[in-house]
């Protein structure tokens, strides 16, 4: 970042807020309006064929959604960004733009749930074939060299945070010419921008980190123009688009998003340490822990290790269904992100929609618990954690 580029906190104040008319609000209108008037025909229809800018239908194109993918296009250093109704809506746009019949994908063993059903389910459908790799660089690495159209990649994963090497499996991908998708929603771009590190395009479920107040869904695709652009004409037909009352809400949010993620990082690394060392925890899972196998990995690719401790109680989940009720500051929800903690294990929350078989496959424990650290004072939380955790 030279010294002319605005810092990360900046961008998620001011980036897609224009300049307001004199006399005009200060904040980016919510437009609810589903189409947009013009007296003048031949102006209306260079709108529609893109020769100037414009609006028509809000399935297409919106004010307030637009300031919403301006944000955060700058916050990733893309070229271009578009905007969905949910996460998974941009996650499975993104794979059904870019695979046809016949193609291939390669992709990892413990991707968030519903990515992992498209793999499992949906694709195989289209007779697109899948290659589910073990969650390690050595593996991926392997499966893209056979060939393929999408490497698609999470890190850190979700509930598991493991940590892939991104620099080393994205070239991987260029090797053969797949597009490369990361989804970045765990790191934020406060923590990794994977555009940086030789993505062609990041995708966000923007109702965890980047709205950050538990109140609106939606999703984000970035990256190169040209590749957004045909996310975006799959979006525009099949209609999955962001409602702007969700869009405002998430500008709002990710105007405080380095203030949240830097804190609830650096809570979320005391916490880690600190149940470490508890008698009651089998395993914590955190890449920021020197001990965690990601560590080195995470410590190259990312600013901050996240907010997200994952953790496995003595007693398996026997003991998870004892502790989790006696929680006082989280919510028992299947949500992240939020400036409230939350906390659950994966059958209720990142892998609901996969059977206890399927989970055993993609490598998560039933008594693991995903503890998403909130914006609260990190002693209360360890004091609150230790209370639920005693006999």
């Amino acid at each position: 970042m030279n010294d002319t580029t605005p810092h990360m906190g900046t961008l998620a104040v001011w980036a897609g807020e224009n300049e307001p008319a004199s006399g005009a609000g200060t904040q980016v209108p919510i437009v609810r309006s589903v189409a947009f008037g013009y007296r003048d025909v031949a102006e209306w229809e260079a709108v529609g064929r893109g020769q100037v800018a414009g609006d028509i239908y809000s399935r297409n194109t919106n004010p307030t959604v637009r300031a919403f993918e301006q944000k955060i296009q700058c916050l990733e250093g893309a070229e271009a960004a578009t905007s969905f109704a949910s996460g998974m809506a941009a996650i499975s746009n993104t794979l059904f733009t870019f695979l046809a019949p016949g193609e291939r994908v390669v992709s990892i063993q413990d991707t968030y749930g519903g990515t992992n059903k498209v793999f499992l389910e949906f694709l195989p459908r289209q007779t697109v074939e899948v290659e589910i790799c073990p969650t390690e660089d050595a593996a991926v690495e392997a499966a893209v060299a056979k060939g393929c159209q999408v490497l698609y990649l999470e890190t850190p994963t979700n509930p598991t945070l493991k940590v892939l090497d991104l620099p080393r499996l994205l070239k991987a991908g260029q090797r053969v010419g797949a597009v490369t998708v990361v989804d970045n929603t765990f790191a934020t771009p406060i923590n990794q921008r994977p555009l940086e590190l030789g993505a062609d395009l990041v995708v966000h479920s923007a109702t965890k980190y980047l709205g950050g107040h538990a109140d609106a869904l939606g999703g984000a695709v970035c990256g190169k123009k040209d590749l957004v652009s045909r996310v975006y004409h799959y979006r525009e037909i099949t209609g999955a688009a962001l409602d702007p009352t969700a869009a405002y809400l998430l500008l709002r949010g990710m105007k405080t998003l380095h203030l949240r993620v830097e804190r609830q990082s650096a809570s979320a690394l005391t916490i880690a340490q600190h149940l470490s060392a508890h008698p009651a925890i089998a395993q914590v899972h955190y890449p920021g822990l020197g001990s965690d196998p990601g560590y080195p990995v995470a410590k190259r690719q990312m600013r901050g290790f996240g907010g997200i401790v994952s953790f496995e109680l003595v007693g398996g989940a026997n003991a998870m269904h004892h502790f989790l009720p006696r929680l006082r500051y989280a919510h028992r929800a299947a949500n992240l992100g939020s400036v409230e903690t939350v906390a659950g294990p994966p059958a209720t929350t990142s892998h609901v929609e996969l059977t206890p078989e399927e989970r055993v496959t993609a490598g998560i424990p039933e008594g693991l618990i995903r503890y998403s650290v909130g914006i609260e004072d990190p002693g209360d939380l360890m004091a609150d954690l230790d209370q639920a955790l005693a006999p």
